[in-house]
This record gives C-alpha cells, structure tokens and sequence, in this order.
C-alpha cells in the first residue's frame, strides 16, 4: 500500500498528490509513468512522474479530474493508501543520456499545455541539476487553469507564459509564442520538447518543422493499461506502428500521424461520458435515500 503524504489543488478540478513510494523514487527518471489505481478493484490509471525525490522515497503526481476513475482518486486525502502504485514505466527522456558536454551545447525550449506542465516538469529540473537552463513556455486557457509557475521558474532558464484569453502573459496560442520568441526576440534552439494537449503538440510540431528545429512530444494522454497489452495506445511514428506505453512516451513530433492519434484519443469518449451520467445517477440517487431515512 502506498500513503498519500500530500494533497494540494493546484487549479480547478486538478490535483497534485505526494505519495510515500521509495523502490519507484530510486528508479524513476524524466519522462517516465506510473500505473494508479485508486481501490482494489479500480481501473487502472497511467500517470506521467511531475517530480520525484529518491533521498525522501516519494513521487508526485498531478491528476485532472476528466472520467470516473480520476474523479475516484482526486476523492481521496492525505493518510489515505493508494492499493497500486507501479513504476517506473516507459522510456525516460532520451537526453538523460547524453554526456555532460553535449547537454550543454543545447539550447533547449520546452512547450508546456495546461496539465503538460507537470511532466514537464522534472525533465526541466533534471536539466538545472546538471547545468543546462531550458527555457520553457507555459500556456493554459488563463490564468486560473496555469500551474507550477514557482516551481518552473526556479529551474527554467527563462520562464514565458501564454494564456488564450491574454489574462497573464503572451495573449495567444502557444505556437505563436514560438514564433514571437524566434522572430522578434532572436532566440535560437536546436531542440524542442512539446507535452499537453494533442491539438496543441500537433500545431507546435507543425511550427518547428517550419524551423527545422528537432521537437519531441509525449503521447502519455493515449496511454489506458500502462503494459502494451491493449492495443489502445497504437499509434503511427514514421510510418510504423508503435506503442505509446513501451515504445515511448516520447516521440518525434514530426513522424507522429497527430490526426490518427486524435481520432484514437475519442475512441472511448461515449463511454467515458457514460460511465459519468451512471455515477452521478448513483451519487443523486444515494443522496436521496440518506433523506428519506433521516
């Protein structure tokens, strides 16, 4: 079993969760997942690492409360035990590999949507520890949905925002941030490192190729059993399939079939949204026998 040490809303229906994991903690890397499942019988929930401390034997978590499951587990508090925390899975981050002399001849810009912030993240901090200062853009919808802002800006070499409706920084998409920063601003990268929506990840990659600027991209929202096992996470990288969960869950942004991935994505959309309207049936209808007998 696994103790939730901390529980803290970071925005509207997202959460972000410190659990007491120490084997997962030693071995975990950037990029990285865990597979959550909220009781013994849950579904079973793959969670990109937001940040992990090998010393204290912990991993954080940050979970949008979107279906049923995720609704479940934001339900529980601090003291409360986690039945299945399985980790680390998936590749890291390829840069992890690279020698110290390599990383920092990179300039590195890292694009962050909305709960993408999260895994973003550690790769961020794992890259100030060894002395390399990425910059990072930040977009959310406004300013109530961004998140980590102190904690990114403490690593990041230099910290953008953008939000749709203009109400904390750059007033737009992020892929028009892109092209402010190297149009008007003179930067320069030679890498860049895209995770949030797949809408987003797909104009942003569309931008860099304009560029010629490698980007890699995370595909962790198609992720459902965490092991290869389903099938639902295929996806077309460069022409081959792929699985999102052991082949990944970085790619190459520029070989991702992005209109197929969508259209995966939507797949259980119905039934998610099913499952929804049951629960809530079942919470209203509970509700109601609690008044009758009092």
């Amino acid at each position: 079993m696994y103790k939730i040490l901390q529980k803290r809303e970071l925005a509207p229906n997202i959460w972000m969760m410190e659990i007491e994991a120490p084997r997962v903690a030693r071995s975990a890397r950037p990029g990285q997942f865990v597979i959550v499942r909220a009781s013994e019988n849950g579904e079973r929930i793959p969670l990109t690492i937001s940040d992990y401390d090998a010393e204290r034997g912990t991993v954080s978590i940050v979970i949008q409360t979107i279906g049923v499951s995720t609704r479940k587990l934001c339900t529980l508090n601090e003291g409360e035990l986690l039945p299945d925390f399985v980790g680390p899975l998936g590749r890291p981050s390829e840069f992890i590999h690279d020698d110290p002399a390599t990383l920092c001849s990179r300039k590195i810009l890292f694009v962050a949507g909305g709960v993408g912030t999260a895994p973003v993240y550690p790769q961020v901090k794992w890259l100030h520890e060894h002395g390399v200062q990425a910059d990072v853009i930040v977009g959310a919808k406004n300013k109530e949905m961004l998140i980590m802002q102190e904690q990114m800006k403490a690593v990041a070499g230099n910290l953008y925002v953008a939000t749709d409706d203009g109400s904390a920084g750059f007033k737009g998409m992020v892929p028009d941030l892109i092209k402010e920063l190297i149009d008007h601003q003179g930067k320069q990268y030679d890498l860049v490192v895209a995770i949030g929506p797949m809408i987003m990840m797909k104009f942003v990659a569309a931008t860099t190729k304009a560029y010629g600027i490698r980007t890699i991209v995370s595909l962790n929202t198609l992720m459902v059993d965490g092991t290869g096992m389903c099938g639902a996470c295929r996806v077309t990288v460069g022409g081959k399939t792929v699985f999102t969960c052991v082949d990944g869950p970085e790619f190459d942004g520029h070989q991702v079939d992005f209109d197929e991935a969508m259209r995966r994505q939507g797949m259980y959309r119905t039934l998610e949204q099913r499952a929804i309207k049951i629960a809530e049936e079942r919470a209203a209808g509970h509700v109601c026998k609690i008044g009758l007998d009092k």
